[in-house]
């Protein structure tokens, strides 16, 4: 009895697999860039992807080789294009409608936040995109500012007891950006920073979906799941945690929405209000599902890489003590510790640092696009070819993946000099001329992204940054908690987290030695 019902699935799944993999072969063996030099893939199944994920580092081995442009194989052996050449970069992300996320991509998306603005394309997108511009930003600056002084009090009991003591950092800085998003995002209180409070379950459940040893491998899951819909079936490792935390950020966006009425400075207020303007055709208008759906968007966005962000800022503060000091002799010529937006942004140095760290330790390493149509994709340097002919553009079929290496561009030794890999806040002060050509939506950066779909909260995360710097590095001294080598980038989807190498129980985290610091 039990054969009899087995068997048909069996069949069913081996023959959908059997399919799917016979239309990946097609396409590789007949695409015209068949013959794009690139990395040989080590496995049928998880192509590339495994080793890219556990060293974010291989893409840049890989373009020593075989030049900014190459082919790769991704989950399931299917055919990725990298291309740093900036050139081809402004072509696909000035070409929205060509070049969209893929349909798997947005499936992924969605099964994590929901039809919110990560999930949708073109129109849908363009409903969904609201403008966060700087007099927002500086409504919420206060809540930046309220936030980085609570944490900084706690770190000072902490110091206070021992000068010298060791704090792991990121898990308070995760702490921190969720208070902020919560309130600054929709007027939600989670009391993260609050020691005799009970600890969130959301952050519990991000700090298994991106933070604990089984990321990676979860993602692989993730995304299989998403490019194979038979696969949605099956009950795969991280599913349960996905769903938990889907249900947890959509639950905590109804009950922010039941006390919003769009009058607070909140950015979900924000959003609610431009929504009722007269000025806006009803078929622009988003319904109250809608609305809800931007805040997984907000948590991601506002919790996991701003935290990230300042993680990476404190790391390479703690190596060097010479822009460490040189920062906050900077900082301290504010009088208050509740300095304004427009006072922050008066600070050249503190603009040069985060803009360094922007580029050195880009949170979002990577992303893609697939082509929805055929196309030609023209290229500032020629690819010569296997037999050496050379090619100053490349044939594009329709549904050929392209990966954008956002890290890679940001520390392209040809943009950035000899010394791109290196934190160096004063390279800031002459920007090197290719770098005008980085279609970057900010500062001559890719770590934004650019066109349409650039990051919609980067000047809420750069704010955000700005005052968490302002606040910590005015009270403390920040030494190496380990030795620089141990410090090293965890991948969980596109984003890096800094993680002490070989720690097994503990996936990401960053461990600093805190001194007071007395004038």
């Amino acid at each position: 009895m039990i054969l009899q019902v087995l068997v048909p699935i069996v069949g069913t799944l081996l023959f959908y697999i059997l399919y799917h993999a016979g239309q990946v072969l097609y396409h590789n063996l007949t695409s015209p860039l068949r013959h794009v030099a690139g990395p040989k893939s080590p496995s049928i199944l998880v192509g590339n992807f495994k080793d890219m994920a556990e060293n974010p580092g291989l893409t840049e081995q890989w373009r020593d080789e075989f030049g900014s442009t190459f082919r790769f194989k991704g989950l399931f052996s299917v055919s990725e294009l990298h291309t740093s050449d900036l050139k081809a970069v402004t072509h696909i992300v000035t070409n929205g409608a060509i070049y969209q996320k893929a349909p798997a991509t947005l499936v992924n998306s969605q099964r994590l936040l929901g039809k919110g603005l990560l999930g949708v394309e073109q129109d849908e997108h363009k409903r969904h995109n609201p403008a966060f511009g700087v007099m927002q930003i500086r409504l919420v600056t206060e809540i930046f500012l309220e936030k980085a002084v609570q944490l900084r009090d706690i770190w000072s009991v902490q110091v206070e007891k021992e000068n010298g003591v060791r704090i792991e950092v990121l898990s308070w800085l995760r702490r921190m950006t969720l208070d902020v998003i919560g309130q600054a995002g929709f007027n939600y209180q989670f009391h993260g920073l609050e020691p005799d409070h009970k600890p969130d379950e959301l952050n519990e459940v991000f700090t298994e979906l991106f933070h604990s040893p089984q990321s990676n491998r979860n993602t692989r899951f993730r995304v299989s799941q998403a490019m194979v819909p038979i696969l949605r079936l099956v009950p795969v490792p991280g599913w349960k945690i996905t769903a938990e935390a889907y249900s947890k950020m959509t639950a905590t966006g109804s009950q922010a929405w039941e006390k919003t009425v769009g009058s607070g400075r909140d950015l979900l207020s924000l959003i609610v209000k431009a929504n009722l303007s007269t000025n806006l055709p009803k078929s622009q208008r988003l319904n109250e599902a809608e609305v809800i759906a931007q805040i997984p968007t907000f948590f991601l966005a506002g919790h996991e890489t701003t935290s990230t962000a300042a993680a990476w800022a404190l790391h390479a503060l703690s190596h060097d003590q010479r822009v460490q000091k040189k920062l906050r002799e900077e900082l301290l010529t504010i009088s208050t510790d509740n300095p304004t937006m427009d006072d922050l942004n008066s600070l050249p140095y503190l603009e040069s640092v985060v803009r360094e760290i922007m580029r050195v330790h880009s949170p979002a390493v990577f992303t893609q696009r697939m082509a929805m149509q055929d196309d030609v994709l023209p290229l500032s340097k020629p690819y010569i070819d296997r037999e050496g002919k050379s090619h100053d553009s490349l044939p594009i079929p329709k549904g050929q993946m392209m990966h954008v290496p956002i890290l890679a561009i940001n520390t392209d030794k040809e943009i950035w000099g000899e010394d791109a890999h290196e934190f160096r806040p004063e390279r800031w002060e002459k920007i090197p001329e290719r770098a005008s050509a980085v279609p970057g939506v900010w500062a001559n950066l890719m770590t934004f992204f650019a066109g349409p779909h650039n990051c919609i909260g980067f000047r809420f995360s750069i704010m955000e940054l700005k005052a968490l710097l302002f606040t910590l590095i005015r009270a403390f001294e920040f030494e190496p908690g380990v030795p620089k080598a141990q410090i090293g980038p965890m991948m969980a989807g596109i984003l890096q987290r800094p993680c002490v190498i070989g720690d097994a129980t503990q996936a990401s985290g960053l461990p600093l030695i805190l001194k007071s610091y007395n004038a």
